[in-house]
């Protein structure tokens, strides 16, 4: 594998940092975050404006995921054979300008589930698939660290997407809000993509360019492997629970009568503090066995949901769930491509990250509209809220039967 630096793997930074720059802004203003942490905010303009439900408008994050089910695994197929760089890049264009068509919406819901579908397809190539493929080539003995800052970029926008996103709807209109978040990945994410994001790994049959041979398995044989399956039942059931309350937060404080203000205040906190379990988490992975990792930290926000479900909610009580559901939400990106790499190796990367996000994506696209339906049939949260407990208690488990990581031949630069 290509690295370099001293003996304790911090030295990897010096070549590498770059690389974990652009990944970072990359991911944080992509696919994966960015409509995730501000529909919430834009709901209740929504509302007002069209008449829509709860679950109608959290519908829009379920379209984006039925999309990712064939997008995601094509763009890691496509990464196999395109150059990493040129199908991020081009993503982030998109996505941009797709992300702010939502400033068009009429108040018909067939061209606002139709504009997420064309946000979903275009801003594919955002999603960490394309990103950690590199970070994971250029780190080895820091590769969870590594990882773990270049998603940090989520918690970061997470943290400061409510305010912000609340602030351009207060001066601009929720139209004008669109349009300003949609610009993010295109003055901020692309200039720095364009200068720094660079692959050590020539794409094969190059003339002239060395051919990068990864060690590890054929998608063929991961997927006979049980424990792909392990981490996609997993992680699908994970995403789903954390992903479910996520959004739908700033409605379950409303619902506690806890004021306005101090809902924008709390809700950011878990953009914090998955900025913190992104930081956290992959250091703690370099130095852990990573299952037992995700056991602790996956486990722990059941007693956020029981919290949630709680009738008598504080702002204290609720500012600790969200802590330890944003902790979580930042570990289980890290942990995805940390398991793909140390269990499956870098051989087909890619393909396989595409493959292992169709159920990530299932679980946190359905997620917030089974919250949202909760609500628009009992008007309040607490079944799925308790519903999300109960698995989070079960499946953190599951990630004990990972065994020991794989060890694969080293890469080798052949001319």
């Amino acid at each position: 594998m290509a690295t370099t630096g001293t003996g304790d793997g911090y030295g990897e930074f010096r070549k590498g940092w770059p690389v974990v720059l652009s990944s970072m802004l990359g991911i944080a203003l992509g696919l994966s975050p960015l409509p995730f942490y501000t529909i919430g905010v834009f709901a209740p303009h929504l509302a007002r404006a069209f008449g829509w439900s709860q679950g109608q408008i959290m519908g829009g994050l379920t379209i984006t995921t039925l999309m990712v089910l064939w997008a995601g695994p094509a763009v890691g197929f496509l990464a196999t054979r395109w150059p990493v760089r040129r199908v991020a890049i081009g993503s982030l264009v998109l996505f941009g300008l797709a992300f702010m068509s939502l400033a068009l919406s009429t108040g018909s819901l067939v061209q606002y589930y139709l504009t997420f579908a064309a946000i979903a397809v275009l801003g594919a190539g955002t999603l960490p698939i394309t990103w950690t493929k590199v970070v994971n080539h250029r780190f080895d003995r820091r590769k969870g660290l590594a990882l773990g800052i270049s998603l940090a970029g989520t918690g970061i926008f997470g943290f400061l997407s409510k305010g912000l996103t609340a602030g351009l709807i207060a001066r601009f209109g929720w139209r004008g809000g669109f349009v300003g978040i949609g610009m993010l990945p295109l003055l901020i994410a692309l200039p720095v993509a364009v200068a720094l994001f660079r692959d050590t790994a020539p794409m094969p049959g190059r003339p002239g360019a060395p051919v990068l041979q990864d060690g590890g398995l054929t998608v063929a044989e991961t997927l006979r492997d049980r424990r792909f399956w392990t981490m996609a039942i997993g992680f699908l059931i994970v995403a789903f629970a954390l992903a479910g309350p996520a959004p739908n937060l700033e409605k379950i404080l409303t619902l506690a009568r806890i004021a306005p203000t101090t809902v924008i205040r709390l809700t950011s906190l878990i953009g914090l503090s998955a900025l913190t379990g992104r930081l956290v988490g992959g250091w703690l992975v370099d130095r852990i066995w990573a299952p037992a990792v995700a056991f602790v930290i996956l486990s722990a926000p059941a007693l956020s949901c029981w919290l949630l479900a709680g009738a008598a909610l504080t702002a204290p009580v609720a500012a600790f769930a969200i802590g330890l559901i944003g902790f979580a939400l930042g570990v289980e990106y890290d942990l995805m491509a940390f398991f793909i790499a140390r269990y499956f190796g870098m051989r087909r990367y890619t393909a396989i990250y595409g493959i292992l996000y169709v159920f990530f994506s299932l679980g946190s696209g359905f997620g917030p509209l089974v919250f949202g339906l909760d609500y628009d049939a009992h008007g309040s949260f607490r079944l799925s809220l308790l519903g999300a407990m109960a698995v989070l208690l079960i499946t953190g488990a599951l990630f004990l039967t990972l065994g020991k990581y794989r060890s694969f031949a080293s890469d080798k630069q052949v001319q």
